[in-house]
């Protein structure tokens, strides 16, 4: 039999069932508290990982997400937030879930053991040598994951993985491979919880720094993120005030004269053509 991912580890909690409100809390609490830690000790995968990512992206290559389940999810998850957070173009970080978007809301069965679907699935878009494809599996082991980076790798594209077990088939698939490996569950196998975490974390580091590398963010400041409500044009506005030192007026006007903080900042004293 093979070795079982470290996912799929027993639970080091007997009868939860037994266990009252405030001692269920604080033991996933407890768990939780060990994530950070499993994650610190990749940074220097992600790391690689990210500097790979950021030289094929500055040659115009576009980066790609692969998953089922609550690792699928994250990917939409984070591939839809570059946009309103950065800027970007939505088909700059892309995020492909097994079972298509439906499954977003709704476990699709057994989408996740089609070996050849993911690779199906991001032909659609094209994909070149320019391209990453990062696979999101928390055992390691999904065949839709699995799948897809290979023959991704085989056409040439930046292949990378985020996993929670160690050794796992899908380090072994691919470049460049992150293993966070947190431990088992609260609940056996239950990898929305500290799996999920972990990856979660990841994603953020991976897309951020991607981000920032690529120039998307100025100081410590979203300057092209899209004013898309009140909260984000007011947010706009206080970096304004801030960084040029002017009145809430005069920033309110200057956003809505150039569009974005990144314009204002660039064009504010240049004299009205």
């Amino acid at each position: 039999m093979d070795r079982l991912p470290d996912t799929e580890k027993t639970s080091k909690y007997e009868h939860i069932e037994k266990m009252s409100t405030a001692d269920i809390l604080k033991s996933i609490n407890d768990e939780d508290a060990t994530v950070a830690g499993a994650v610190a000790r990749v940074i220097p995968e992600i790391e690689k990982l990210v500097n790979a990512i950021v030289a094929r992206m500055q040659e115009g290559g576009r980066l790609f997400y692969i998953g089922s389940g609550t690792s699928g999810r994250l990917g939409v998850v984070d591939a839809s937030e570059c946009p309103p957070t950065f800027g970007v173009p939505h088909d700059l970080v892309v995020g492909i879930i097994a079972g298509g978007d439906g499954a977003i809301r709704r476990a699709v069965e057994f989408a996740e053991d089609d070996q050849n679907q993911a690779w199906e699935d991001l032909k659609a878009y094209l994909p070149d040598e320019k391209d990453t494809v990062i696979g999101l599996a928390a055992s390691g082991t999904t065949p839709y994951v699995i799948g897809g980076v290979r023959q991704a790798r085989g056409h040439g594209l930046l292949t990378g993985c985020i996993a929670c077990s160690a050794d796992s088939p899908l380090g072994k698939a691919v470049e460049y491979p992150v293993e966070a490996v947190v431990g088992p569950e609260f609940v056996t196998g239950s990898t929305r919880m500290k799996s999920g975490t972990a990856q979660k974390m990841i994603l953020n580091m991976i897309s951020t720094s991607v981000m920032i590398k690529l120039g998307r963010v100025r100081g410590n400041k979203m300057v092209d993120m899209q004013l898309s409500n009140q909260k984000l044009v007011a947010r706009g506005v206080r970096m304004l005030m801030n960084e040029l030192k002017i009145g809430q007026k005069e920033a309110e006007s200057e956003l809505k004269r150039y569009g974005s903080v990144r314009a204002v900042l660039e064009n504010y004293g240049n004299s009205s053509s």
